[in-house]
């Protein structure tokens, strides 16, 4: 399997790396569908949501930090130089020394930013700066189609499989502790665990948004041109996601449901999936079954190094 090779985020990464450990404590739930009340981005489970939550957390810090000292330096100017603690004021219009500090200070904390920025962007469209040994003819690729309002998934290097997603009613939710409401659907999309998954994203009607918050990635679905993006599943499980952006009457409706599950396990059910589509799925669940409650903990052989 894939080993992904997280490159350095410069300070914000060690700033980053303690939320990192707070959010590995949250458990796997948190990671594989939305959590009441939560007030941060779902537990990662790719190297670029790793990446994503640790920038993220570092800049919060920095911008913590820098509210701190602003409001600091405003108390202090407040009572050091208010009336009563300085009735002669000094006629002060220019000081060399605190404009230099001023003008570069902003400009350090922008560069100081801006690298790993750079660095996040570059690895969201190049799974070589992230997957150590990077081999592109081993890369799965899926055709995400945006329709009003479900989606089509392609899986073109299997034999052309293709099927609809779309979300199940209340009436159809035959399980629903472990079909969300207004996040379940009739079909997932099925990927392998520690596996490049190269997401080609289109839309058939109007712009839809194919994000996966879990994943790291929003691409938008847009008719007549093809984009596309990758993500790594490093956890088996099921990730949910939702169009994210507005494309009429029942867009929030459009959930997007990928189960990620073991290689040998996507392998048996693309090949059923040709033929059987119903018959695949009903053979992967009893598979899942079989497993038992530690298919839900599996992780892949994806070694992150946080840096």
């Amino acid at each position: 399997m894939a080993k992904s090779m997280t490159r350095p985020v410069s300070w914000l990464s060690l700033a980053g790396a303690v939320a990192a450990v707070w959010g590995a404590s949250a458990g796997a739930a948190s990671a594989a569908q939305p959590t009441p009340w939560a007030m941060w981005f779902q537990e990662p489970a790719s190297p670029i949501m790793d990446m994503i939550n640790r920038f993220g957390t570092g800049i919060t810090i920095a911008m913590v930090a820098i509210v701190i000292l602003v409001l600091a330096l405003l108390i202090y100017v407040m009572v050091r130089f208010n009336a009563k603690a300085n009735p002669t004021p000094s006629k002060t219009s220019h000081n060399t020394m605190i404009e230099v500090v001023w003008t570069v200070a902003p400009i350090l904390i922008l560069i100081a930013i801006a690298v790993p920025s750079f660095s996040l962007l570059f690895a969201q469209q190049d799974p070589g700066r992230v997957i150590k040994d990077y081999d592109p003819a081993k890369v799965l690729t899926v055709k995400a189609t945006g329709l009003q309002w479900y989606w089509n998934y392609e899986y073109p290097d299997n034999g052309g499989v293709a099927f609809d997603s779309t979300m199940l009613t209340d009436d159809q939710r035959t399980d629903p502790a472990n079909q969300p409401r207004l996040l379940a659907v009739d079909n997932e999309m099925i990927v392998p665990v520690g596996t490049v998954v190269r997401m080609q994203v289109i839309g058939q009607d109007v712009i839809h948004s194919f994000t996966v918050p879990a994943f790291g990635f929003k691409i938008d679905a847009v008719p007549g041109r093809l984009n596309e993006t990758w993500f790594l599943a490093e956890r088996e499980g099921v990730y949910y996601g939702q169009c994210s952006e507005l494309c009429g009457i029942n867009h929030a409706f459009m959930p997007i449901a990928i189960r990620v599950v073991k290689p040998e396990q996507f392998k048996a059910w693309v090949e059923t999936a040709k033929t059987d589509l119903p018959g695949a799925y009903k053979s992967l669940m009893a598979s899942i079954k079989t497993d038992g409650p530690k298919v839900a903990e599996a992780e892949s052989n994806v070694d992150v190094a946080v840096r």
